[in-house]
């Protein structure tokens, strides 16, 4: 198109600038989508020399239209000529670096970022350096910090002299009299050292590093918190006793409870970045005193972290170190006021047992799994449940059954409904970990017992519970061990307990297949069509018509269509009406 003759190839940036101009944001955000297009349409040349400079002009506009824009242009590369005019996308870029919308700014260093790295090492020091230094000085916070972002990218390919500028961009920022702009340069204060040469690394950052670890804003110094894993990766161990270790401890018993909680949050990394002996020395009682910390989400972020803390233990004395100073904290967090406490230990507190082994398993972990199995708060319960198959894997079956199995047998025995029905929606995922034989001879008896319970809501969760067995099991499973006992209950005197049969059959028949269906579960069903009780009679109709599709089709005609024809003229209202649908389903007509 842009070769046409002239007004042709004025039609693309002529319906942009409409576009761009309608009242409808809907309709702006849609034309800068279709950029690449228009792009494409005009030509590299006219790309740079109209779109660019039109699009810079235009940066006034609804926050999602500038978003859009920044994340356009950092794809736009190839569409204005490679990488030798890649500087030619910095003034739009520029612009939307410093405007107030959070989103756009960061969306737009994030394109910065990426076309910084096409660049040539000449172009990035005449075009993109420059860039950022103005924006390292700019008069609004908002450039400052989007600046902020682009130091790391650019340092590592320019000159030495540059070098030393842009540390010295940085060491300001560090100190910049705007909060916000403190934040943003602690936030890249890591990555930043990642690409500094290690002598710098110890003159400048670890300063600035101790600088921002205690500004006044908690907000600064909990990013500071962020950047130490890094500093700590970068330094040789015997510099981080005296450079970073200070700041560490007093970041870990900062006034504010959100640097605690970042500390807490990073542990296993800083554990890892700072090595065995500094661990054993410094982060052991600095990781019991999160665990004791007076604000629950600390003491969450901390118990969430005990099985990994423990794993990056030196070996040598792992376990005299849980043993000692771990374990009793852990064993007041069991009982801690705060539900979302518990519920972060007990998702890993399973874990400790493969680090402690049997005895000590047994001995000091098995008391307080028991404790968290009869904790209220179901989710604590959950995640001990879901989490069984590691302690099965140190102290065995047998050892478990004797010593959890009973409190899961109180709980599905507990008078509170709710509770039974909380260890019904386990059950499958108990079956799975304990298998097929400890299942049957522990646990079936207790799922029967479920069907008959006098809370309709138990009865439906168990039929449901017993359909997730069966598919775990398998078909031959059921037909031995849990259709003999459904089907017996076809019997029962309490009407209540012959519909659960029904509502079983409904449940098993698609896992249990045609053939079981067939031969064992529909005689039962059609038998049931002369019950006494007009609602077991509907719900015939109703099970008739869901294990319809499984049967063959000359058990529906010989068999079901019959029984329906005989319900469809029912005394009942709901029978007739339930065994005509049935009957329509089914095309019996």
């Amino acid at each position: 198109m842009a070769g046409a003759d002239g007004d042709d190839s004025l039609y693309p940036i002529a319906v942009l600038i409409d576009e761009l101009r309608n009242e409808d944001v809907q309709l702006r955000l849609n034309s800068i989508k279709k950029l690449s297009t228009i792009a494409l349409a005009l030509g590299v040349e006219r790309t740079r020399t109209e779109l660019l400079p039109f699009l810079t002009d235009t940066i006034y506009d609804e926050d999602e239209v500038l978003l859009a824009l920044a994340e356009q242009l950092g794809n736009f590369t190839m569409l204005v000529g490679g990488p030798e005019y890649v500087h030619c996308l910095l003034p739009p870029l520029e612009s939307l670096a410093t405007v107030e919308e959070t989103v756009v700014r960061d969306k737009a260093v994030e394109s910065l970022r990426k076309i910084s790295q096409e660049h040539s090492p000449v172009d990035l020091e005449v075009h993109f350096e420059p860039l950022v230094k103005r924006l390292a000085s700019g008069d609004w916070f908002t450039s400052r910090t989007s600046a902020c972002g682009l130091f790391s990218v650019c340092y590592p390919r320019v000159s030495s002299t540059v070098k030393a500028e842009i540390r010295q961009h940085f060491r300001t920022l560090c100190s910049d009299d705007t909060p916000m702009v403190r934040r943003a340069a602690a936030s890249k204060l890591g990555e930043f050292a990642k690409v500094l040469e290690p002598e710098y690394v110890k003159s400048d950052i670890i300063s600035l590093f101790t600088a921002l670890a205690s500004d006044e804003q908690d907000s600064v110094r909990l990013l500071a918190v962020e950047a130490c894993v890094s500093i700590a990766t970068l330094l040789p161990q015997e510099d981080l006793e005296t450079l970073v270790m200070p700041t560490l401890r007093q970041a870990a018993e900062d006034k504010s409870w959100r640097v605690r909680y970042m500390v807490a949050d990073k542990f296993s990394e800083l554990q890892k970045a700072v090595g065995s002996e500094i661990t054993k020395n410094d982060l052991v009682p600095a990781f019991q005193n999160l665990l004791k910390d007076c604000e629950a989400e600390v003491r969450a972020a901390a118990a969430n972290k005990v099985k990994e803390f423990c794993e990056n233990l030196p070996e040598d004395n792992r376990e005299q170190i849980i043993m000692t100073h771990i374990l009793p904290c852990v064993k007041e967090l069991v009982s801690d006021t705060n539900q979302h406490v518990k519920s972060a230990l007990a998702s890993v507190i399973m874990g400790l047992s493969t680090i402690l082994g049997k005895d000590n398993t047994i001995e000091h972990l098995l008391p307080l799994f028991l404790a968290q199995l009869k904790d209220e708060c179901p989710e604590v319960r959950l995640n001990i449940i879901s989490n069984l198959d590691c302690v099965n894997e140190v102290i065995g079956i047998r050892q478990l059954s004797q010593s959890l199995l009973p409190a899961i047998v109180e709980l599905a025995e507990d008078a509170k409904w709710r509770v039974r029905l909380a260890i019904i929606e386990y059950m499958p995922l108990l079956a799975g970990q304990l298998g097929v034989e400890f299942f049957d001879e522990k646990l079936n008896t207790l799922c029967m017992a479920w069907l008959i319970d006098h809370v309709y809501a138990i009865r439906e969760a168990a039929t449901c519970n017993l359909m997730k067995l069966v598919e775990k099991f398998g078909a031959e499973w059921a037909q031995n061990t849990i259709v003999p006992k459904v089907l017996g209950m076809a019997n029962d005197p309490n009407y209540l307990h012959r519909m659960t049969t029904l509502f079983c059959i409904n449940a098993l028949s698609e896992a249990c297949g045609q053939e079981i269906t067939t031969k064992q579960m529909l005689p039962v069903v059609l038998k049931m069509s002369n019950d006494q009780v007009a609602n077991v009679r509907f719900n015939v109709a109703k099970s008739l018509q869901k294990i319809g599709p499984v049967l063959d089709s000359n058990a529906l005609q010989t068999e079901v269509k019959p029984v329906l024809e005989k319900l469809a003229t029912d005394s009942d209202m709901d029978v007739k009406y339930f065994a005509q649908e049935a009957i329509s389903v089914l095309a019996l007509a």
